[in-house]
């Protein structure tokens, strides 16, 4: 009778871990695209757009002041040191402006990160062009590195006139595994 109990008790055992590792699957791979789909298919979360943006000539409000405020994340999962070498500018819509965040590598192993932006309110976001992002690509840092990212951006003139704050607000994702992935691949492919 404890022979069946205790083969029962690891039948369960392993269907449970199964259970478990399933669920962190779809955690991680799973449900940041549908996030996104949705996202964008809703226009919420003021997640911008992931093209970039080109500049066309436009004159410069001068007449006009936006406060930007900037923030960073990390994702739980994510060991790295990562803030805004600025918390906040005043610009002018239609200007160009120059950012950058800082980011370090806390490990003592090569890492790969991603980062994903979000803008409060969400109506602002496409009115707020950004021309260069680190958020267009992986940022790879060996252990120990760090590294000043750079973002230029531009709020375009027609952003409505009841705002006058925007938060851009960055969270950055350890994607060293998928990236490794995805160069296993096309290596394979060559």
């Amino acid at each position: 009778m404890a022979n069946q109990t205790d083969r029962n008790i690891k039948k369960l055992s392993v269907k449970l871990l199964g259970l478990v590792f399933i669920m962190f699957a779809f955690a991680m791979w799973v449900m940041p695209p549908l996030y996104n789909a949705l996202c964008e298919a809703l226009g919420i979360n003021g997640k911008p757009g992931g093209q970039q943006y080109t500049v066309v000539e436009s004159q410069v409000d001068k007449n006009r002041i936006v406060k930007v405020q900037f923030v960073a994340q990390n994702n739980e999962m994510m060991p790295w040191e990562f803030s805004p070498n600025t918390s906040q500018i005043e610009v002018h819509p239609g200007e160009s402006n120059n950012v950058t965040y800082y980011a370090k590598n806390t490990q003592d192993r090569f890492m790969v990160s991603q980062a994903i932006p979000s803008i409060v309110p969400s109506r602002a976001a496409e009115y707020f062009h950004k021309t260069e992002c680190f958020c267009f690509n992986q940022q790879p840092l060996a252990g120990g590195k760090d590294a000043d990212l750079a973002l230029q951006f531009i709020i375009d003139r027609d952003l409505p006139e009841d705002i006058h704050v925007i938060t851009l607000s960055y969270t950055i994702f350890d994607v060293t595994e998928m990236a490794a992935k995805q160069d296993s691949v096309a290596a394979s492919s060559n």
